[in-house]
């Protein structure tokens, strides 16, 4: 999968939609937040990932970098920090150890990160605009992904900063379309235990079912049609991102 090619992909996307709702724009899936808010957060996360890149596994967390809070000036800010993002992404070779704040250890998992995160707030801007997102918008084996990466690397990070799992049970995740399952074994207070299914017998209380995209919105907590059967309250037992 080309996760560099979905961060252009989906930063062209983000852009042009922040420019049509303009700079004071309110973000509906994000409310405390403008278009500004918005593009500025994008730019100064892909010049962050950008040093990240190039930080070694021992070194420190990079600082986080300050964009302009003029509109204007973000735009062209960010162009110097996203390019530097995709040509390290290109230049560095994906099982380099790196810093990373959870997962491999290796650049790679910026260039995974980092198309998850534009994807997803390129959903924000398209909503700032004011239009209705169509059904689809992500390809199916992407979408997969990022419910994966969500599951498998977020949720942990979440637990870490103090977000801790609050239900306990079985959830069962089924992204149809692109063949994908997920058993969830949630405990309270506990790490999440994420399997790729084994077991015939596995006896959910709650299913998460539909398109892997709607999955995708779903567990960001974006606007999705996703479907939620039995004990609701697995899935609000889940830390968000």
């Amino acid at each position: 999968m080309d996760f560099v090619a979905q961060i252009e992909s989906q930063t062209s996307s983000l852009r042009s939609s922040a420019l049509k709702a303009g700079p004071d724009a309110p973000v509906p899936s994000c409310p405390e937040w403008t278009v500004l808010d918005l593009v500025r957060h994008i730019a100064e996360v892909h010049t962050w990932a950008a040093e990240a890149v190039v930080t070694g596994p021992a070194g420190s967390r990079p600082g986080w970098p300050q964009s302009p809070q003029d509109f204007d000036d973000v735009f062209s800010w960010w162009d110097n920090g996203f390019s530097l993002l995709v040509d390290r992404l290109r230049e560095v070779p994906a099982d380099r150890p790196a810093w990373t704040f959870q997962g491999s250890g290796l650049a790679g998992f910026w260039a995974r990160r980092q198309a998850h995160e534009t994807s997803i707030h390129r959903l924000d801007a398209d909503l700032a605009t004011g239009q209705e997102l169509p059904p689809l918008v992500f390809d199916p084996e992407f979408a997969a992904d990022g419910v994966d990466e969500y599951l498998t690397v977020l949720v942990g990070r979440r637990i870490e900063l103090g977000f801790p799992v609050t239900a306990t049970g079985r959830l069962l995740v089924h992204a149809a379309d692109a063949g994908r399952t997920w058993e969830l074994r949630l405990t309270e207070g506990e790490p999440l235990v994420v399997a790729a299914p084994r077991d015939s017998a596995f006896e959910e209380d709650a299913t998460l079912a539909g398109t892997a995209d709607a999955i995708y919105r779903f567990v960001y907590g974006r606007p999705s049609h996703a479907i939620v059967t039995g004990d609701e309250s697995l899935l609000a037992g889940l830390p968000r991102p």
